[in-house]
């Protein structure tokens, strides 16, 4: 255990100034809270936030992090408040403390929806304070390397996965990159240990095999830069075995095929002094194609320099190389820690730095996503990719994932952009929003400020900013439709009991169905969450239509059934009074009954279905049986007069063909001559003279099925065909 004075003389290695008497009071203060408690592995709790602190001094951070860490379970675990915190340690101190333990308190939840909130709150409270993740991610490394004291495997898994899906992402976006190694590796025991200990056996075997391998490639490459006046320091190590399996799957080899296991870092002083060892490194040995990547030109997001390349080195071995600067490798080792308070005299909040952009983009998720589990999925997708890079016309960087299109480019940019977006030209060349963009691609993005977000670019967008917009668009329109729907449908049940339709009397039973507004309730209602009854009910209390009463009953008046077919429910003035859309609503979300494939020039009727929009039968379909006692639901319809021939539409034939060869093609011909296309066949039934089949056609309208019927019947080795209803 971190005895308190070695704690205080590490931090005031790197910062003199630190203030060591807050750093002692919160060292005993957090020791005489968790008192007598300890961990699952029977240690004191107390070396917990202890090693927290350590890690947080090992990447030299400031005081209020390391006072922060110390701290940090004291008000979800001990009987200390954060007024408390706050009194002692000061507002920052308590602050700080608070964003950490509102993390803490949904994290061992197995429910993925807490899980989703839990990472909500993360991005929420590091967008105010980067501290807040360095010390959580301190946390989460702790935990990880005691995550074998826990006795459920299941949670062992969890956590690590947790780890794996979020918090390394997030370490390597901050550009903590030894921190993402570590949590990656120590996740990847728990969820795959036969595949960790056999790359681990075959690391020890290569080992005894090359000895002396990574010392003499190392040397040589120092021999190579010091004949060429170059002062470099080279050091080299075999990859973690995460990064080695993570490798072998992305590229579908063996282990055995695997090229740049070991990887070797030059740090000289000077960026001129990058290029030149690079230029010294390829003219001794043969670079691997497509393995050079600059990152001094085009920095990373999270602000990470560096050169990397893939040679045939000393002794043929392929190994790859990094090349950098001191002080570009300290920004590789530290990230965001190494631009501290102390150092540069800012807030570390990254408010200002480029290289905390995507930040402000994961905030820009959280407010299109609908549900935390949504904004979680978005999450992922802009955390978990290799990326690309790609310019503007004026030069600007654009970093996207791998697999990104102009759509996720132009959203990028800027969200306005996104949404306006018609079309892109990449290095001067026309292409679809569907394109793929390569590294090193030129984008240009034209736009219309009547254009709205299609929903077809949620099926190939990749970034979860552009998913999370156009997902929301939708649902806004979606949400609008249903609104409208609903609207219509209470006024068509307000009239057919005889009351005038008015928003005011909705607001008054707003808080009764838990909504804010009039349009909330109305689109509860047409996607069928609320039924229209209810809402009418929650209005008129007193009221009840004798006629609604029998229908519920399944009664017109004693003993007799009641069948109320679409088209014959009349209103007080003895005239059907249909439902006051003009056909449905534009975009409105339909689907067509599968039951009974209405095609145009059938008799219709649209039935409201939850989470659906409308769903349209033909009048005769015996579903509608178990919709006579909920008339509400039911919607006039009618097909538009220019309806015929405009769509294609699905109608499904019941035939009996002869077991002959050349039955089944003969049935496929006439379909096809008589402007039919098959959509699905289905054999039910085989005998030893006839098939039975059903055969789904993509027709027009009622006459193009007709015709189509009529001309099979007229064929002689087809015996019967008619519709079939379901």
């Amino acid at each position: 255990m971190i005895r308190q004075y070695e704690l205080v003389e590490r931090i005031k290695v790197y910062d003199p100034d630190a203030d060591e008497d807050q750093i002692n009071r919160a060292y005993v203060y957090a020791m005489k809270a968790h008192g007598q408690q300890t961990r699952a592995s029977g240690d004191p709790y107390f070396l917990h936030p202890l090693e927290v602190a350590g890690i947080l001094a090992d990447m030299k951070l400031d005081c209020g992090s390391i006072v922060t860490a110390l701290l940090h379970d004291t008000v979800e675990d001990t009987g200390a408040t954060l007024d408390d915190i706050e009194t002692r340690f000061g507002d920052e101190v308590a602050r700080l403390v608070d964003g950490v333990t509102k993390l803490s308190k949904l994290e061992l939840s197995s429910d993925r929806a807490k899980q989703a909130e839990n990472f909500r709150k993360l991005v929420l409270a590091m967008s105010k304070d980067l501290r807040v993740l360095l010390v959580k991610l301190a946390d989460r490394l702790h935990n990880m390397r005691t995550l074998g004291a826990l006795s459920d495997p299941e949670k062992q898994r969890r956590i690590a996965r947790e780890t794996l899906e979020i918090y390394a992402p997030l370490a390597e976006r901050i550009g903590i990159h030894e921190m993402k190694d570590e949590l990656e590796d120590l996740a990847f025991t728990y969820l795959n240990s036969e595949a960790r200990d056999s790359i681990v056996r075959r690391l020890a075997q290569m080992r005894r095999d090359d000895r002396d391998t990574i010392r003499k490639v190392t040397e040589e490459l120092t021999r190579i830069l010091a004949e060429a006046g170059l002062t470099a320091q080279v050091t080299g190590r075999a990859k973690r075995p995460y990064s080695i399996w993570r490798k072998m799957r992305i590229r579908n080899v063996p282990f055995e095929q695997m090229t740049d296991i070991m990887a070797f870092r030059i740090v000289v002083d000077t960026p001129g002094d990058c290029y030149h060892a690079l230029g010294l490194v390829h003219a001794a040995y043969n670079s691997l194609p497509g393995r050079f990547k600059d990152y001094i030109s085009t920095p990373k997001p999270n602000g990470y320099r560096s050169i990397h390349t893939a040679v045939i080195g000393p002794f043929r071995h392929r190994i790859e190389i990094q090349i950098r600067t001191r002080e570009m490798h300290e920004v590789a080792e530290l990230g965001v820690a190494a631009h501290w308070i102390y150092k540069q005299g800012h807030k570390l909040d990254g408010s200002g730095r480029p290289e905390y952009r995507w930040l402000r983009e994961l905030l820009e998720i959280l407010e299109n996503a609908q549900r935390p589990e949504e904004f979680l999925e978005h999450t992922k997708l802009e955390l978990f990719q290799d990326q690309v890079f790609c310019f503007t016309p004026k030069g600007m960087v654009v970093a996207l994932p791998q697999g990104a299109t102009p759509v996720d480019f132009a959203y990028a940019v800027h969200t306005q952009v996104g949404d306006s977006c018609v079309g892109a030209k990449v290095n001067g060349r026309m292409v679809t929003l569907r394109h793929v963009l390569q590294n090193g691609d030129q984008v240009e993005i034209a736009t219309s400020r009547s254009s709205t977000p299609s929903p077809e670019w949620e099926r190939f967008v990749v970034t979860g900013k552009a998913r999370a917009r156009v997902r929301r668009f939708v649902r806004m329109r979606q949400r609008d439709q249903y609104a409208a729907l609903g609207r219509a449908m209470l006024q068509k049940l307000f009239h057919q009991e005889g009351y005038d339709y008015t928003e005011k009397a909705l607001e008054a039973v707003l808080k009764s169905f838990r909504v804010g507004q009039v349009d909330d309730l109305c689109a509860n209602v047409g996607s069928g969450v609320t039924p229209a009854r209810e809402v009418f009910n929650a209005v008129f209390p007193g009221h009840r239509s004798a006629q609604h009463a029998a229908q519920t009953a399944g009664l017109d008046a004693p003993g007799q059934a009641v069948v109320v077919p679409l088209g014959r429910r009349r209103a007080a003035g003895g005239r059907d009074r249909p439902l006051a859309l003009q056909g449905l609503i534009p975009g409105m979300a339909v689907h067509y009954a599968r039951c009974c494939h209405p095609i145009p020039g059938d008799r219709i009727v649209g039935i409201v279905t939850t989470g659906k929009g409308v769903t349209i039968h033909t009048i005769d379909c015996e579903t509608l049986e178990s919709f006579y006692s909920q008339p509400e639901r039911w919607i006039d319809v009618s097909w538009s007069a220019d309806a015929d021939g405009t769509d294609d539409h699905i109608g499904r034939l019941k035939a009996v063909i002869a077991n002959e060869p050349g039955a089944l093609g003969t049935l496929t011909t006439v379909i096809g001559r008589n402007g039919g296309n098959i959509n699905n066949l289905k054999i039910t039934h085989r005998s030893i003279d006839f098939f039975e089949i059903v055969v789904d056609v993509t027709v027009s309208d009622v006459r193009h099925l007709t015709n189509i019927i009529a001309a099979l019947r007229a064929t002689p080795m087809i015996s019967d065909v008619d519709r079939a209803r379901a």
